[in-house]
């Protein structure tokens, strides 16, 4: 990342990371590693809760897809990205029906219950996708700040964010990435809004252009934008992450710790498209986002934009590993409940997303699209089975799944250009076009083949 004093980058994010170490605690119990609970049992409180939902979902790989989609599609970019942290709502009322509806203590429980161990287990594949992308498309962020792929840099920052990361997670679990949650989140704030602040009184910004920054109704922001809100119900469900701070407290406590995380992240990440949507209509001709970023606002901003990035990559990190420990050990019931099992499970995602770094797509976008499509199998199960409390047989999930795992296939290879089936079967050009229609033809054949499976209510 150009214009950044590395020696003082460098400074910064050594103080946080020995906060954090100092922060997490020791954990010894199951409960405390797995679910967050406190050595006397006690369940974090809204505030936790909410600073730990938003932290981990203001991503380093979210807030630089913001601020470049504001960049190249202007306010409907912005718009269409920050239409994902809808999840929040729709989270919400999934992780309410399942607990206090359906009696479920996770999704895995409910799934099997419904669609047995084969639709339990394509649950799980998708989760253990999600998470490993997660790991992937934030360290991929973390080494841009640092140096170009492939620079002893860009290796090394990688490197050293994953193994404190690593070592502060095996130590503490769930509980310590909850607490460190608030002191990255504490820091995380004060940088977003340090920016904002620049751009407000920054000579070159004119609210009016920045609203009316994508005129074209066809603009692919828009486009993006009607992806998202049909995405928006199954996406929460396929995040782990996300999921599993719904089952940490009492009802009221899970509402509006939801409800509080989704207006904080919404208004960060808008703000951060903002900052994309204003280099974006001030640019110079073949200037990428940062390096507008480090003209406009200067060496001062660039470096708290690289703190930013970099704390929320290790925010989001933490909270997969312990995530990634959950699913392996108290989800899919391996390691007989230990929290030795859940460290070794933390280690294998960190070098399942070091092996996808190093040897894997460079592409982020490409990349981090797949599980968004392909959770879109879960739109179905949440209408008829989750919310609606419907019977389907089970060979509907089965078509579903596989048509979204299909759909997910076929948008990665047109996105990276190595196919050109839609468009030549339905005209379109650009990649959200393409998104969109694969986007309706999985909904519509999950959504057909729920209604025919549907089993007759029975008469009382």
């Amino acid at each position: 990342m150009n214009a950044v004093d590395m020696p003082l980058l460098i400074s910064a994010l050594v103080l946080v990371a020995v906060g954090s170490l100092v922060l997490a605690p020791r954990v010894r119990t199951a409960e405390g590693f797995f679910r967050g609970s406190s050595d006397a049992g006690v369940q974090p409180g809204v505030l936790t809760l909410t600073f730990s939902q938003v932290t981990t979902w203001i991503f380093a790989r979210s807030l630089l897809n913001a601020g470049i989609l504001g960049y190249f599609f202007g306010i409907a970019g912005a718009l269409a990205y920050t239409a994902y942290y809808g999840s929040f709502l729709t989270g919400w009322l999934i992780v309410d029906r399942l607990r206090f509806r359906h009696g479920s203590a996770n999704m895995q429980s409910f799934l099997q219950a419904r669609f047995g161990r084969l639709g339990n287990a394509c649950f799980n594949f998708l989760l253990v996708m999600r998470l490993l992308t997660e790991v992937f498309a934030n360290l991929l962020v973390v080494g841009i700040v640092f140096g170009i792929a492939g620079s002893t840099e860009y290796t090394l920052a990688i490197l050293a964010v994953v193994a404190v990361t690593l070592i502060y997670s095996m130590t503490g679990g769930l509980r310590a990435s909850l607490r460190t949650d608030l002191l990255q989140m504490g820091i995380l704030l004060v940088l977003l809004a340090a920016l904002f602040v620049l751009m407000l009184q920054h000579s070159l910004f004119d609210l009016p252009a920045v609203m009316m920054s994508s005129p074209d109704i066809t603009s692919p922001g828009w486009i993006l934008l009607v992806v998202a809100l049909l995405q928006v119900l199954s996406y929460p469900m396929h995040d782990p992450v996300m999921m599993d701070r719904g089952f940490l407290a009492d009802r009221d406590t899970t509402r509006r710790s939801f409800m509080h995380a989704f207006w904080i992240s919404s208004l960060c990440i808008l703000a951060f498209g903002l900052l994309g949507v204003f280099a974006g209509l001030n640019k110079l001709e073949g200037e990428e986002f940062l390096t507008s970023i480090a003209r406009l606002l200067g060496e001062p901003a660039m470096l708290m934009l690289a703190v930013a990035l970099v704390i929320s990559a290790a925010s989001t990190m933490d909270s997969t590993f312990s995530s990634a420990a959950k699913l392996a050990v108290v989800d899919m019931g391996m390691g007989k409940g230990k929290a030795g099992s859940g460290r070794i499970a933390m280690l294998l995602f960190a070098i399942g997303g070091l092996v996808l770094v190093f040897f894997g797509s460079q592409d982020l976008f490409s990349a981090v699209a797949v599980s968004g499509t392909a959770s879109l199998f879960l739109t179905p199960v949440i209408i008829f089975s989750i919310l609606a409390g419907r019977e389907v047989r089970s060979w509907a999930f089965m078509v579903t799944f596989f048509a979204a795992i299909a759909g997910s296939i076929i948008y990665f290879l047109e996105s990276s250009g190595r196919v050109g089936w839609v468009g030549a079967l339905s005209g379109v050009e650009h990649n959200y076009a393409k998104l969109l229609i694969i986007t309706l033809v999985i909904l519509l054949v999950g959504l057909v083949s729920f209604v025919l499976a549907l089993v007759p209510r029975t008469k009382a």
